[in-house]
C-alpha cells in the first residue's frame, strides 16, 4: 500500500490545517491508520489514530480536543483536522497504515504497529 500525504504549511497560533493520507493499492477498510509527528531533535510521537472500520478513534493528550481524525471510504482517504493550533505542534507530520482484516474495531498508538508510511508533511506553526 503507498500513502501520500498532503496538506502541510505555515500557519499562525491558533489557525486550522486539515492534513490529508491518500491509501492506495489495497481495501481502505482492512487498514487501521494513524498520525504521527516529529519535531527537530525529538522522537516520533502519536497524534491520533482511527480503527480500520472507522468506528474507534483515539488521541494522543497533548491533542485532544483539538485534532481530529477522520476516513472517506470513497476517497480511500484519512484526514486530520488540526485546530487551535500551537508553536509546540510544529513537526513533520506522518500517516501510518496496517492491515488489520481481523481486528478491525482496534486502535493502534505505537509506532511499531504499523508497517505503511507516507514521506511526511511539515506543519510550521507561528507565534
Amino acid at each position: 500500500v503507498q500513502l501520500d500525504e498532503s496538506g502541510g504549511g505555515l500557519v499562525q497560533v491558533g489557525g486550522s490545517l486539515r492534513l490529508s493520507c491518500l491509501l492506495s493499492g489495497r481495501p481502505f477498510s482492512n487498514y487501521a491508520k494513524g498520525w504521527f509527528r516529529q519535531a527537530p531533535g525529538r522522537g516520533r510521537e502519536f497524534v491520533a489514530a482511527i480503527s480500520a472500520s472507522g468506528d474507534r478513534v483515539q488521541y494522543a493528550d497533548s491533542v485532544k480536543g483539538r485534532f481530529t481524525i477522520s476516513g472517506d471510504i470513497t476517497k480511500k482517504t484519512v484526514y486530520l483536522l488540526l485546530s487551535s493550533l500551537k508553536p509546540e505542534d510544529t513537526a513533520v507530520y506522518y500517516c501510518a497504515a496496517d492491515f488489520k482484516p481481523f481486528h478491525r474495531n482496534t486502535v493502534y498508538s505505537r509506532a511499531e504497529d504499523y508497517d505503511y508510511w507516507g514521506q511526511g508533511t511539515q506543519v510550521t506553526v507561528s507565534s
